[in-house]
């Protein structure tokens, strides 16, 4: 219950701050339409109020403050107004209908998923074999830590121009894309639980004469669980924002990505915030999955956590 209070406590002093920051954001686009339909505002003229500034005219019209969390179209909604809008779009609509996002979500998250798993193969084999290879490990890991000094936001288009152009169109570009935001974490992750095992451990089996396959399966392997779990969780993120971002140099039609540029080309900041809140969610989701099998896979491996 302390938890649960404590959480609740966060949300809602979060929920006030956003509340108030709505007011100052709104308040010239709430003046100008209450001025349009017949309201006194002050100062009268939109030269004096462009400079007054924000906090000034909500001092000045504080009748106005209740106007500012109800806008269509504001800069920034208010909580209720997403709240509503997410409602809208999931529980009244049709898990079909190109307006739900459930739909989007299921787009987005086919693609997530296909790119986690390539990435999650990919960085556990390098991974095996940066630690067993001196030559992989000298030559392949600083190849791995520049790319990820490459925005995404400018290698996307670029990766996206490239398969159009031969071909490949779908869910595999951002499949790819989402691959590789999250190979990185969980080649580091892997690389530091392969390696958690200390020398006596290792000195151990080798008085047994076991090989390398040997004390990989039943040494390293083992003693990696936690390590890879927790780079799986932040990989599976990672792996939801590229899907997300691959979707945006596409046009594509489909996708939580989709709806964050319908949401910017009409200036539907709701849908915007909504679409956020949905991917927000779902992250959350997959992470917890990841968490529930994390607890059974080191439980039933003797690792109670």
């Amino acid at each position: 219950m302390k938890q649960v209070f404590a959480v609740l406590t966060v949300v809602a002093v979060i929920a006030l701050i956003w509340y108030a920051a709505c007011v100052p954001m709104n308040i010239k686009g709430v003046l100008s339409e209450l001025e349009r339909g017949g309201a006194e505002v002050q100062p009268p003229t939109a030269s004096a109020r462009r400079d007054l500034g924000e906090f000034g005219l909500v001092t000045n019209n504080t009748f106005a403050i209740p106007a500012a969390w109800e806008q269509k179209k504001p800069r920034l909604p208010s909580p209720h107004q997403v709240v509503i809008e997410l409602w809208e779009t999931t529980v009244e609509k049709n898990i079909t209908s190109k307006r739900s996002l459930i739909y989007h979500g299921w787009v987005t998250l086919s693609a997530t998923m296909l790119g986690f798993v390539i990435g999650t193969g990919l960085g556990i084999l390098l991974a095996v074999g940066i630690v067993h290879s001196r030559v992989m490990d000298l030559s392949v890991m600083p190849w791995a830590i520049v790319s990820q000094t490459i925005p995404i936001i400018a290698l996307a288009p670029m990766i996206i121009v490239v398969l159009y152009s031969v071909g490949v169109q779908g869910i595999i570009p951002k499949a790819i894309i989402s691959a590789y935001l999250s190979f990185f974490p969980v080649v580091v992750g892997m690389v530091k639980g392969l390696r958690s095992p200390d020398a006596m451990q290792l000195d151990l089996l080798r008085t047994y004469s076991a090989s390398r396959s040997q004390g990989f399966w039943k040494l390293r392997l083992p003693a990696s669980m936690p390590y890879l779990f927790t780079s799986l969780k932040i990989g599976i993120a990672a792996s939801l924002v590229g899907a997300i971002v691959g979707e945006l140099p596409t046009g594509a039609v489909a996708g939580l990505g989709a709806r964050l540029l319908a949401g910017s080309y009409y200036g539907q900041t709701v849908q915007i915030w909504s679409a956020l809140f949905a991917a927000a969610i779902l992250a959350a989701c997959l992470v917890g999955l990841l968490g529930v099998i994390e607890r059974m896979v080191l439980k039933r491996m003797g690792m109670a956590q």
